[in-house]
C-alpha cells in the first residue's frame, strides 16, 4: 500500500447523497475521490462526467472515480455515503484504505456511527446528519431535487478541528451547513421524519399528499411519538431541522403541536421537486430492498433494551418487509392496516390517560 493521500477527500458511495456532495465539491476545485461499485456509473463519472438535474442546479462534473478494486493508498477523510444495510460491506473495503490517524464521516440515514465507531473506533468517527433531496436516477445522472439541512459533529464530544474543516467542506454544498456538538440529537429527530417518509412510502401517493391527509395524521403522530419516547430513554435531547421539530411528538407535548408539525411538512413537500422519498422509490421503482430494517428496526431493538414498546413501528417493518417479498403492494389498502392498528393504539392510550 503506499502513502497516506492527506489532502484527497474520498466518498464512499456514488448515489443521491455521495454523487451529489462529490459533484458540487470538484465543481469547486476540492480533490475528490469518487468510489462506488457500480462500474458504469464510475466509468460515466471520470469520463463525460456526472449530471447534476433539477429546479435547483443543473451541471455536469467529471470526477476522478475508481471501483474499490482500483484503489491502492490509504486516506485521512472518507465520507461513507452508502444505503444504511451496505455500511458492513463497505467497512470491509474501506477500513485497509482508512489511515490510523484518519477518520470516517457518515453522511448516510440512520445511526450507522454506531457500527462504524465499533469498528473503526470512536476517534476515527464523525457523525453526519444530511437532510437534502436527491434521487440516483442512473449512471452518471443524479435528481437535486430539495435543499436541506446537513449537520457536521462529533460523535463524543465538542467540534474539534477536524470536525470544523469538515463544516467548512460542507458549507460548499450547503451554505448554511450546521456545527453541532449534539449530532445524535439531530440524527435521532431525522429517524422520527424517517419512520414518516416509510409510511408515506406505503401507497404511491406523494410524501405532501400523505401528510395533508387528516385522516391519516394518526400513523405519522404515532411513529414520531415512539421514536422520540426510544432517543429519550436513550438520553438524547432532539433537535429541530428543516421545518420539522421532533419536540413535537414528545410525551408531554400537545396533539396541535404535532399537527402543525405535519402540515409544515406538507407545505414544504408541495413546493420540492422530489415528490417520494427514497424508500418509495427503492420499493416502486428499484424493486429492492430498503434501510428499513437499519433505520426503524434499530429504534425497535433500542427500544427494546430500554423497555419502551414500538408496536407502530414494528407493524410498519413488517409491511415493508411485505411489499419487498411480494406478499403485498404499494397501496391505500396497505397503508390502511397501518392506520388502522395507529388508531386503535392512540384511542386505548386515551381511554388510559383519562
Amino acid at each position: 500500500m503506499t502513502e497516506s493521500k492527506d489532502e484527497l477527500l474520498v466518498v464512499w458511495g456514488g448515489g443521491a447523497i455521495g454523487g451529489t456532495l462529490a459533484a458540487y465539491w470538484a465543481r469547486a476545485g476540492v480533490p475528490v475521490m469518487l468510489v462506488d461499485v457500480v462500474a458504469e456509473h464510475v466509468e460515466v463519472c471520470r469520463t463525460s462526467g456526472l449530471s447534476i438535474e433539477g429546479n435547483l442546479d443543473n451541471f455536469t462534473q467529471r470526477i476522478d472515480a475508481v471501483v474499490p478494486g482500483e484503489l491502492s493508498s490509504v486516506y485521512r477523510r472518507i465520507v461513507l455515503a452508502v444505503k444504511a444495510h451496505n455500511t458492513q460491506a463497505a467497512l470491509d473495503e474501506l477500513l485497509p484504505h482508512l489511515a490510523e490517524d484518519g477518520y470516517v464521516l457518515s453522511a448516510q440515514n440512520g445511526l450507522n456511527e454506531i457500527a462504524i465507531a465499533q469498528r473503526a473506533g470512536p476517534q476515527r468517527t464523525m457523525g453526519c446528519f444530511v437532510n437534502f433531496g436527491a434521487d440516483w436516477l442512473g449512471p452518471g445522472r443524479i435528481l437535486y431535487g430539495g435543499r436541506g439541512e446537513v449537520v457536521v459533529g462529533e460523535i463524543d464530544g465538542p467540534p474539534r478541528e477536524r470536525t470544523v474543516s469538515m463544516h467548512g467542506l460542507m458549507t460548499i454544498f450547503e451554505s448554511g451547513a450546521v456545527l453541532t456538538g449534539n449530532i445524535w440529537g439531530f440524527l435521532w429527530g431525522k429517524l422520527a421524519f424517517a419512520a414518516m417518509l416509510f409510511a408515506t412510502s406505503l401507497n404511491n401517493d406523494g410524501m405532501d399528499d400523505n401528510f395533508a391527509d387528516p385522516e391519516k395524521f394518526p400513523v405519522f403522530n404515532l411513529l414520531g411519538r415512539e421514536v422520540m419516547a426510544v432517543a429519550r430513554a436513550h438520553g438524547v435531547a432532539p433537535l429541530p431541522f428543516t421545518g420539522f421539530d421532533p419536540a413535537a411528538f414528545t410525551a408531554d407535548s400537545p396533539e396541535s403541536a404535532a399537527r402543525a408539525s405535519i402540515a409544515v411538512l406538507s407545505q414544504r413537500r408541495r413546493n420540492s421537486a422530489k415528490k417520494h422519498s427514497g424508500f418509495w422509490r427503492d420499493l416502486a421503482v428499484r424493486k429492492r430492498r430498503t434501510e428499513i430494517d437499519e433505520l426503524m428496526g434499530k429504534v425497535s431493538e433500542l427500544g427494546r433494551q430500554a423497555g419502551v414498546p414500538t408496536p407502530a413501528i414494528d407493524l410498519l417493518i413488517a409491511l415493508v418487509h411485505d411489499i419487498q417479498d411480494g406478499r403485498r403492494e404499494l397501496s391505500h389498502d396497505t397503508f390502511d392496516v397501518l392506520l388502522e392498528q395507529c388508531v386503535r393504539l392512540s384511542d386505548a392510550a386515551s381511554r388510559k390517560a383519562a
